[in-house]
C-alpha cells in the first residue's frame, strides 16, 4: 500500500519524492515527518479540477487544522487554494508566510475578541460564525473599526456520520454552530440581518471526520439546502454560500476504501444539484474544506527501532512481540485519542515480505501503542520504521508530553529534501520556562 511518489528502489529501501528513506533518518534523524510534495500537489490540483468541471462555481479551501506551516500556505496558495484557519495561530502562520487574507476564512467555536479584531483588521475573507455571543462581539468590531464582517453561519445539519465518535461534529448535539431543528439557526439570520457591521453571505456545516462514505454529506447537502430555502421564505434574504465542509477520509489501512476524488466530488455536486432542484432554491456558491484527504497520505514518519522483545500472554502464540520505536504518543496522539489504525513496514528491508504479526510501541511513560498488529518481516534494533498516512494530524497535534522534542518536517521532491520545520532542541524546551527571584 504505496502512495503518491512511494516506491521500492534498487536497494530494497522505501524511497518518497525521490529521497531514500533510510538515508533521510540518516541525515534528519528519527523521528522525522517526511512529506510527498508531488502528491500533495497533486491532491490539490485534483480537487480544483473535480469539482470545477462539475460545479463550476466551487472554491476549495485547505483544512490548515490537519498539517499547516509557512511553506504548506505557500503551497496551498501556489495551488489556488482558500485556505481555513481555526486559530489566531493559524492565521498567523499563513500571513507571515503572505498567504493572502483575501483567501482565509476564520473558523472556531470560541473566538476571542482579540482573535475576531485580527480577522477584520486583516480584512480576512469569511468569518464563520458559530454562536450569538460571538455575533454580537463581532458586530461590535466590526462597527468600530468602520467595516463589514462578511460572515458564514455555522450550523449543525443533525445527520450523524459513520465515524469514531470523538470526531462526530454534524449531529443535533453538538458543541458547534447553531440547531437548524429547533429554530436557533433561523433566529441567528434574523438578528444578524439586522447587524450593520454584519454582511451575511451563507452557511457552513462540518459533519465529521475520516468518513468512508459521503452519506452524511448527502444528507447534510439536502438540509443545508433546505436552510437555505427557509431563510429566503422567512426573512426574504437570499444566500450566496454554502459550505459543506471536509470529512473526506483516507485508506490508512488495507481494509479502508474510501471514495476518491473524482467519486466525492460526484456526490457532492449530485446531492447538490438534487436538492437544488427539489427545495426550488437558486445557485449558490459551493465550498469545501478537505485537510486530511489532501495532506494525509501525502506524509511518512520515520523512526528508529530500538528494542524488540516478547512478552508471555494467554492466547495463541503464547506471546506477544513488542517493536519499540524511539518516538509515539507526542508525535501522534492519534492511536490513544482514536483508536487509529496504521500501516507500517520497514524502510530499510521494504522489499522483504512480512513473516510476523508484531505490535509496534513508543517510548513514552504510557501504554503508547502506535499499531496493535502490524504485519512486519523479523525487526532488528536499528531498522528505520515507516508509518504511512502521517501528514495530517500528526505534526499538528504533536506534543512535549514527557519533554520531548517535536520531530520536523522534511519537504521532499524530485531527489531534492528541505526541512520546512526544524526538529526542536533541548534549549526549545526550556526557552519559556521561568524561575521567580524566590525559587532563585
Amino acid at each position: 500500500m504505496l502512495f503518491g511518489t512511494q516506491r521500492l528502489n534498487d536497494k530494497g529501501h522505501l524511497e518518497v519524492g525521490g529521497c531514500d528513506t533510510v538515508e533521510l533518518a540518516e541525515r534528519f534523524g528519527t523521528p522525522a515527518y517526511i512529506l510527498d510534495e508531488a502528491l500533495l500537489r497533486k491532491n490539490c490540483q485534483e480537487y480544483l479540477r473535480s469539482f470545477r468541471s462539475r460545479y463550476a462555481a466551487t472554491d476549495i479551501a485547505y483544512a490548515g487544522k490537519a498539517f499547516l506551516t509557512m511553506a504548506m500556505c505557500r503551497i496551498i496558495e501556489q495551488e489556488g487554494l482558500y485556505l481555513d484557519c481555526a486559530s489566531a495561530g493559524e492565521i498567523y502562520t499563513a500571513l507571515k508566510a503572505g498567504f493572502p487574507a483575501s483567501r482565509i476564512f476564520h473558523h472556531g467555536n470560541c473566538k476571542t475578541i482579540d482573535e475576531l479584531r485580527m480577522s477584520i483588521e486583516n480584512q480576512i475573507h469569511r468569518i464563520v460564525v458559530d454562536n450569538l455571543t460571538e455575533l454580537e462581539i463581532l458586530n461590535t468590531v466590526a462597527i468600530e473599526q468602520k467595516r463589514k464582517a462578511e460572515i458564514l453561519f455555522r450550523v449543525a445539519p443533525g445527520v450523524d456520520p459513520h465515524t469514531h465518535r470523538l470526531i462526530r461534529t454534524g449531529q443535533q448535539d453538538t458543541k458547534f454552530g447553531f440547531n437548524i431543528k429547533s429554530g436557533q439557526a433561523i433566529n441567528a439570520v434574523r438578528k444578524a440581518l439586522d447587524m450593520p457591521g454584519i454582511n451575511l453571505k451563507g452557511i457552513h456545516c462540518h459533519v465529521g471526520s475520516q468518513l468512508l462514505d459521503t452519506d452524511a454529506h448527502i444528507g447534510a447537502i439536502d438540509v443545508m439546502v433546505g436552510f437555505g430555502r427557509e431563510i429566503l421564505d422567512e426573512t426574504g434574504y437570499l444566500i450566496e454560500e454554502i459550505n459543506t465542509g471536509g470529512g473526506l477520509g483516507i485508506p490508512y489501512t488495507n481494509d479502508q476504501a474510501p471514495p476518491g476524488i473524482d467519486r466525492f466530488a460526484d456526490d457532492i455536486v449530485g446531492a447538490l444539484s438534487k436538492a437544488l432542484d427539489t427545495h426550488g432554491f437558486p445557485k449558490p456558491r459551493l465550498i469545501q474544506e478537505p485537510g486530511r484527504s489532501i495532506v494525509g497520505t501525502a506524509g511518512i514518519t520515520l523512526y528508529r527501532v530500538g528494542a524488540v522483545k516478547q512478552v508471555p500472554i494467554l492466547e495463541p502464540p503464547g506471546y506477544r512481540t513488542y517493536v519499540i520505536v524511539d518516538g509515539g504518543l507526542s508525535d501522534n496522539p492519534r492511536p490513544l485519542l482514536y483508536d487509529a489504525a496504521y500501516t507500517a513496514l520497514i524502510a530499510n528491508r521494504a522489499d522483504v515480505p512480512p513473516t510476523q504479526t508484531v505490535t509496534i510501541a513508543g517510548k513514552h511513560c504510557e501504554t503508547d501503542t502506535l499499531i496493535q498488529k502490524a504485519k512486519l518481516p523479523d525487526v532488528r534494533p536499528g531498522d528505520v520504521l515507516a508509518v504511512l498516512c502521517t501528514g495530517a494530524y500528526n505534526y499538528s497535534m504533536a506534543s512535549n508530553y514527557n519533554r520531548f522534542a517535536r520531530p520536523p518536517v522534511i519537504l521532499v521532491m524530485d531527489g531534492t529534501a528541505d526541512v520546512i520545520a526544524q526538529r526542536e532542541t533541548l534549549d526549545d524546551l526550556v526557552s519559556h520556562d521561568v524561575i521567580p527571584e524566590r525559587l532563585k
